[in-house]
């Protein structure tokens, strides 16, 4: 490789360095640029094993930016390669055997004149010709063997290596019943918040607050609520009820046939308790709610699930139910164990009005000289900041009157292995502020469908266990004290985030707290 004012065939070969691989469908070249900034005009020519690419079907992929063509790049569209940036080039031939390949390349620049890259790569092993079909063992799917040739599989079809994502901190089968062909793990950065105080009937005291989340600034807004929270003696928690649902749907003739149907149901509500309840002994069926259109009734089950979010164990009571119904009442042309009415991992306005998982409370009062003493703003103007956030909520159809609900949730589901698509209806509610008569901020919090779980599923592995440790919230008994921790941190993310935007500053702090936490270098 050489370029114009550089005469030391190792000082340019050290400029930009080449990495080649197989690719599904393609051969990949990783190029890293160890030079300077460069404005490149012109991409190519570029010979693999001496023949020559055309550039139709040479991609290129920035770490960051626009993927470009090359036969796009021009001296009015030059292609930015950043210093110690790294562009991938993708080139649409046939797979490449193992052993060693030449590459080719030519860069003129801006600056810099023409780059040549002539070099000479290896590649290990050819890229799997197999059917794609993912390895697996009927007798142990969790073994070390079955996970490692899950890897190999991997790593030959995409044609990149698996060094992080095979690291497991634990042995493979402890992700039974977790997640199926089991491969690795997605690390997720974790940071701590906190101590948070609450002052709850099952949360009482101070909590660390285990964040995980790979957005910049999170974790600092949160601590700078709670700190806020802190010092009003911390946050007051109420959790007003408990329930999960599955929701049957049945067809008839018409809907007279579905209204006697309905009306039968309501007589039979011991009888289906009793199946219901036959199946778990944590689930307690606590109402049938009915609901009738056109020639369709939906039965809207309501259990009370324990520690456990339920979703799996109302099933199975739901169809207990379902059964026994179908065994003793006819005219049923069709059912179906859930007509979505329950709304499972789907926001709606019914588990919002009638309560999905646990709806929970969370409130403080902040006296007027600390609030503008620390966050550098006027009980007025967070006020009037919050409303407008309700109206424009209101015209939008959100079913979210606050901030940032769902960052303490995303940070605190995938932290503690709670089912992270149940954020679709966990992430509903309401933030509401007003002034006292002593002139001091009043802010609430209430999720009214927050499904979560200190038992059972992803509570069990061993980060996730740690972390619901952390917060003395793993195990029986303690569903309800995370459902008020969640609910103050929760508070503690929209004090912070209202008072930044409203801050007399002009939300200066949410933009420059972002650039000086957030941003990439």
């Amino acid at each position: 490789m050489n370029h114009q004012g550089v005469s030391t065939e190792d000082a340019v070969r050290n400029t930009v360095e080449p990495c080649l691989r197989n690719r599904r469908g393609a051969v990949e070249v990783s190029l890293t640029n160890h030079l300077a900034d460069l404005h490149v005009v012109r991409w190519g020519p570029l010979r693999l094993n001496e023949r020559e690419v055309p550039p139709e079907d040479i991609l290129l992929l920035p770490e960051e930016g626009v993927v470009t063509r090359s036969e796009h790049v021009s001296p009015q569209r030059p292609f930015p390669f950043g210093h110690q940036r790294t562009v991938r080039i993708r080139i649409r031939v046939p797979p490449l055997d193992s052993g060693a390949h030449r590459l080719e390349v030519e860069l003129e620049c801006r600056r810099h004149g023409v780059l040549s890259l002539d070099v000479t790569e290896v590649i290990d092993a050819p890229l799997s010709r197999a059917d794609g079909r993912i390895p697996r063992d009927d007798e142990d799917d969790y073994s070390e063997a079955i996970v490692r040739a899950r890897r190999v599989h991997a790593e030959a079809w995409a044609g990149t290596r698996l060094s992080h994502v095979t690291q497991p901190s634990f042995a493979p089968h402890r992700a039974r019943n977790a997640c199926e062909l089991f491969t690795g793990v997605a690390q997720v950065p974790l940071g701590i918040a906190g101590p948070l105080v609450m002052n709850g009937e099952h949360a009482c005291g101070p909590y660390l607050i285990p964040l995980a989340t790979t957005e910049g600034a999170m974790v600092a807004s949160y601590n700078r609520g709670i700190k806020l929270i802190n010092a009003c003696g911390g946050a007051r928690s109420t959790v007003q009820e408990d329930s999960m649902q599955r929701s049957p749907a049945f067809v008839f003739d018409d809907a007279r046939q579905a209204r006697d149907f309905v009306a039968w149901v309501q007589e039979q509500h011991q009888a289906l308790t009793v199946q219901a309840e036959s199946t778990s002994h944590v689930a307690r069926l606590q109402r049938i709610e009915p609901y009738q259109v056109h020639r369709f009734a939906f039965l809207r089950f309501n259990f009370a699930t324990g520690d456990a979010a339920g979703q799996n164990m109302v099933n199975k009571a739901t169809f207990a139910a379902l059964q026994w119904i179908r065994d003793r009442y006819p005219g049923i042309r069709a059912s179906f164990l859930d007509g979505n009415i329950s709304t499972d991992k789907k926001s709606s306005r019914l588990n919002i009005l009638q309560t999905r998982g646990k709806r929970v409370t969370a409130e403080v009062v902040v006296p007027q000289e600390l609030l503008r003493a620390s966050m550098r703003t006027r009980v007025s103007q967070v006020i009037l900041f919050q409303r407008i956030c309700a109206e424009g909520a209101s015209m939008a159809g959100s079913h979210n009157s606050g901030a940032q609900f769902a960052n303490a949730l995303a940070a605190l589901f995938i932290a503690t292995g709670q089912d992270v698509a149940a954020l679709a209806e966990s992430s509903a509610g309401t933030l509401f502020m007003e002034e006292t008569q002593e002139g001091d901020l009043y802010a609430s919090v209430t999720l009214p469908s927050l499904v979560l779980a200190t038992h059972g599923g992803g509570t069990s592995l061993p980060t996730q266990r740690e972390c619901l440790e952390l917060m003395d919230c793993h195990g029986r008994g303690k569903v309800r004290r995370l459902a008020e921790i969640v609910a103050g941190v929760v508070l503690a993310g929209e004090l912070s985030l209202a008072c930044a935007v409203a801050s007399e500053r002009d939300s200066e702090e949410w933009v420059s707290s972002h650039e000086r936490l957030g941003r990439h270098p």
